[in-house]
């Protein structure tokens, strides 16, 4: 069961555990991490999971995807992805993969848990925290916290199926408030090509063959919102003496590396508001140090008037231009300040295929330009 941010004592398989179940679904390394050339870099080069929505997937729709385009056009260079499925060595053959005469693939994770010493982290740039999700109208609709949830009609607690990761924290929520038999768990570790961090809500929960999930709740919120055929409810829930639910989230890189992190965390810190809205356009659930909810409203939805406005001379335009820092301000019409300030990227990316066998190659490298998302 997972427990506190992991430190060099955890053991590899509980640190294992630990990310997966948080959502990024990082497994566990080898070590010789080895220092790269920080020179002004001419590719920002990121690795990345090709299946991982909402954080990343091979067409660029995933929240570090935004953040990739963001941070390597204010660089002035181009993208360019190494891709490896996170459920396999994902550090070591990534970030640390390097051969003898060559460089390294990729420079940069843009999604770790703070603390996680795999990596020379940076400092955070957000804190998340796990969420229930279920079905409104079906008998939970008076459930608006974590505390509401438990003190339900005690029968119809013991009629619920709950859905969570073997080994996350709410596995041990669960055995504290007796709870155990309720519920259904599912794989930390799946192997199986075709379930991706969704497939619970997706496959199960949508089909009644749960009633509730826990989930990472960036990962609870991207995929209860992709739901159109009912209205799924998100209860971001508190942490409890004992039991962790919420995590700060940092980017790493190799050790090493001072500069190279200290032009990350420059990044960071110039595109604060900018970070901020990528994370609230994909709807993340955000909790300040002291575990208030912070306002995750996003603007208009997909659909709505930001995308009927012109875009950098476009009739029509691909909501990401309105963040992108190689759109000129100039280039947005005033009709658009509403969208720019409340919903600068897509609110509701498009949806992604499971993770199919193509995904689970070896490598794969992807260069995207800094002004894709316009073209």
């Amino acid at each position: 069961m997972m427990t506190d941010a992991p430190t060099g004592s955890h053991t590899a398989r509980n640190l294992r555990v630990w990310l997966v179940t948080l959502g990024a679904g990082l497994a566990m390394f080898g070590a010789g991490a080895a220092s790269a050339t920080e020179s002004a870099p001419k590719e920002f080069r990121v690795c990345q999971d090709p299946a991982n929505m909402p954080f990343s997937n091979e067409k660029g729709e995933g929240l570090e995807n935004r953040i990739a385009e963001l941070f390597a056009g204010s660089l002035g260079v181009p993208v360019k992805y190494y891709s490896y499925p996170q459920r396999f060595a994902f550090v070591r053959n990534t970030l640390r993969y390097k051969l003898p005469g060559e460089d390294f693939r990729c420079d940069v994770m843009l999604g770790v848990p703070a603390g996680f010493d795999q990596v020379s982290g940076t400092k955070p740039y957000y804190r998340s925290t796990y969420a229930l999700v279920f079905p409104k109208g079906k008998g939970l609709d008076e459930v608006k916290t974590g505390e509401d949830f438990l003190r339900l009609d005690p029968a119809k607690l013991k009629a619920l199926k709950i859905g969570l990761y073997d080994k996350s924290p709410a596995s041990k929520w669960l055995a504290r408030h007796d709870l155990v038999d309720q519920g259904v768990p599912y794989a930390t570790v799946d192997v199986v090509a075709e379930h991706y961090p969704g497939w619970m809500i997706d496959n199960d929960l949508v089909k009644g063959k749960i009633d509730v999930a826990i989930l990472w709740g960036p990962v609870a919120a991207y995929y209860a919102d992709k739901i159109k055929d009912m209205e799924l409810v998100v209860v971001p829930l508190k942490s409890e003496p004992g039991i962790k639910f919420d995590f700060e989230i940092a980017m790493g890189v190799r050790y090493g590396e001072p500069e190279w992190k200290k032009q990350i965390e420059a990044l960071i810190d110039r595109h604060k508001e900018d970070l901020d809205r990528i994370l609230k356009a994909y709807h993340v659930p955000l909790v300040d140090e002291q575990l208030n909810p912070i306002g995750t409203e996003a603007g208009p939805a997909a659909g709505g008037p930001c995308r009927l406005i012109p875009c950098a001379g476009k009739t029509r335009f691909d909501p990401r231009c309105l963040l992108h820092p190689l759109t000129p301000r100039s280039h947005v019409p005033p009709e658009a300040s509403a969208c720019l300030r409340s919903a600068p990227v897509s609110i509701s990316p498009a949806s992604t295929s499971p993770a199919s066998a193509s995904h689970m190659r070896r490598t794969r490298r992807t260069t995207r330009r800094p002004n894709a998302a316009c073209s």
